[in-house]
Order: C-alpha cells, then sequence, then structure tokens
C-alpha cells in the first residue's frame, strides 16, 4: 500500500471516528439540530465551530507548505464563482439532508448498522452520483459565446 493511500485510509478512519463520537450518524440529532423552531439541539454546532477551526488553521498552514507531503502538487479548488448550478447543488444537497437527517460522510459510516433507512438513502446517493457524473456539463455561456 502506498503512502498515500495509508495516509487516506487513517485519515478516513479518523473522520468516521468523529462522526460516531459526534453523533452525526445519528438522523435523529441532526434532525434536532435542524428544528429550530421546535425543540432546537444546539450541540452539533459544537461540531461546526470545531470542524471550522481545525479547517481554518490547516489550510493556512498547508498554503504556507511548499508542497504536500505525499504528493507532488495541492489539488486547490479551482471555481471561485457563485453559478446557479453551485446554488442548485448546495440546495439539493441542503434539502436531502433536512429530510433525511444524512449526508453523504455519516450515511456511508452508517451502513454497517445495515438498517433499510441508511441503505435506502446509500442507494439513492449512489444512484444520484451516477446520474451525475453520466449527465453530460452544460458549457458555460461565457465561453460558448468565445468560441462558437
Amino acid at each position: 500500500m502506498k503512502k498515500m493511500d495509508a495516509a487516506a485510509f487513517v485519515a478516513g478512519f479518523v473522520f468516521a471516528i468523529g462522526l460516531g463520537i459526534a453523533q452525526m450518524t445519528q438522523p435523529a440529532k441532526v434532525l434536532g439540530f435542524l428544528d429550530i423552531a421546535g425543540a432546537w439541539d444546539p450541540s452539533l454546532a459544537f461540531v461546526m465551530i470545531g470542524a471550522i477551526a481545525v479547517h481554518f488553521v490547516f489550510v493556512r498552514l498547508a498554503k504556507k507548505a511548499a508542497r504536500p507531503r505525499l504528493a507532488d502538487v495541492f489539488h486547490w479548488p479551482r471555481a471561485t464563482t457563485v453559478d446557479r448550478r453551485l446554488v442548485t447543488g448546495a440546495a439539493l444537497f441542503g434539502v436531502g439532508w433536512g429530510i433525511s437527517g444524512f449526508c453523504p460522510g455519516p450515511a456511508l459510516v452508517s451502513v454497517v448498522s445495515l438498517a433499510p433507512s441508511t441503505l435506502a438513502f446509500v442507494f439513492a446517493m449512489v444512484g444520484g452520483m451516477i446520474v451525475q457524473s453520466a449527465t453530460p456539463r452544460a458549457e458555460p455561456k461565457a465561453q460558448a459565446r468565445a468560441n462558437p
């Protein structure tokens, strides 16, 4: 196993443990957080604050590094515009998260429970990924005008 594969496995394992400890794998916990008009459970806000703090520190440290330790180059996101595709995707993600109480990472961790609702979510998620990858991406309008 390459060092990068081992590092990815360890990072994924630590992430899965963190999701379990934070109870992100419990849809009721997540839905309680999203129910701000009802019996709101603010405890997941601390999870988000912790995640944002870790991300804030380590992204800044990584950006100061000349290169990653296990790869030749960093693969930072290149998109800088907020377009309809991004907003639509984010809205669909939020609606799905609000309906089910799952987002992809916790759902994958929860597969080990073999709960029918979890399996249904994961199969639907994988189906959506397959449809998305098979759908041709529309060319941005500005680029289409420049290259008729």
